[in-house]
């Protein structure tokens, strides 16, 4: 090749765009930043005061977990814009209404442009806290009385039971994530629980009932195409990381598990990946003295702080797409 010819088509191909070399759909690492607003929501608050221990009600631990994870979120990344939907023991924006509460938290978060929503929450099963009385057989005695058949006198054999009142201790422990799902035949992902036994939001104390938005409303079928398309997976993925924290912490992990009831309603009316984390059960005498303690609120929050750096750095190490002509 000549000089004259060289010179010239190498000006032409250092002076073409980069994209150029990039064939048509390629990847290119292109780092992006997608955390940049995390909503922190501790559950329950004020009237409102979720699932009882012996000693604790669920707003109060959700309320101080929520707020040390919230100071450990923001110590560890100082640009990251921390929003809560409470601060204090108090319903959510001070709403006088159980809808109207979980319609703010859910407000707050779409309009803060939230990147992520995680909700903090105690777990609850049983008949009380600590445990309960119950009267069970604990013996019979086989006896025979005259009974008349057919106008005639006969012997029949019954039994004459023995009763006591046996303690059941409240035992359910352990920690679960939820997300919302999607839809009851949709793909039911591998790593989501297959048990449905289903504690947390059920049982809630609340009297007043939340009505689910009707799926068969346009905008609402419109919501949820948007969360099964961008939002189940990022959130099945802090989901899962969380709940493998805890159990390197050594914690019982009842894994990650989907609902679409009223209970967790929020989670699917935030434009955004979400969560619910049940961090224990406050029916459980140990395991509610364990995320009332500074100890184990300690852990708790280094253990979801930990899901969130592996889940952040995994979106961000994530290539872009690049559209090239």
């Amino acid at each position: 090749m000549t000089k004259q010819f060289f010179y010239p088509l190498f000006l032409i191909l250092f002076a073409l765009p980069v994209q150029s070399f990039i064939p048509n759909n390629k990847i290119s690492q292109i780092p992006k930043s997608t955390v940049r607003t995390v909503i922190i929501d501790p559950g329950h608050g004020g009237t409102f005061s979720g699932a009882a221990g012996l000693s604790s009600f669920e707003k109060t631990v959700s309320l101080d977990v929520a707020l040390k994870f919230g100071a450990a979120l923001q110590a560890a990344f100082p640009e990251i814009k921390v929003v809560y939907t409470r601060t204090t023991d108090a319903n959510a924006g001070n709403r006088q209404t159980l809808r109207e509460d979980l319609n703010y938290r859910a407000d707050l978060a779409n309009s803060s442009r939230g990147d992520l929503f995680i909700s903090f929450h105690c777990n609850s099963a049983g008949k009380r806290p600590g445990g309960w009385y119950e009267k069970v057989v604990v013996g019979k005695t086989r006896k025979t009385r005259i009974v008349i058949k057919r106008k005639k006198k006969v012997k029949q054999a019954y039994y004459e039971y023995k009763y006591e009142n046996v303690w059941r201790e409240n035992v359910a422990s352990g920690t679960e994530s939820y997300i919302w799902a999607v839809g009851k035949n949709d793909a039911k992902v591998n790593s989501v629980s297959k048990n449905n036994e289903y504690y947390g939001e059920i049982d809630s104390t609340a009297t007043e009932a939340v009505e689910l938005p009707d799926p068969n409303d346009p905008a609402e079928k419109a919501r949820m195409l948007i969360y099964a398309q961008q939002y189940f997976k990022k959130s099945l993925t802090l989901a899962d990381l969380v709940e493998k924290e805890f159990t390197k912490r050594g914690r019982i992990s009842r894994g990650v598990k989907q609902r679409n009831d009223e209970g967790i309603w929020v989670l699917q009316a935030t434009g955004m990946p979400s969560v619910l984390v049940e961090i224990g059960f406050i029916s459980n005498k140990e395991e509610e003295q364990y995320i009332n303690s500074d100890k184990g609120q300690d852990e708790i929050v280094e253990d979801v702080l930990n899901a969130f750096k592996a889940y952040k750095q995994k979106q961000e190490t994530k290539p872009a797409a690049v559209t090239t002509n």
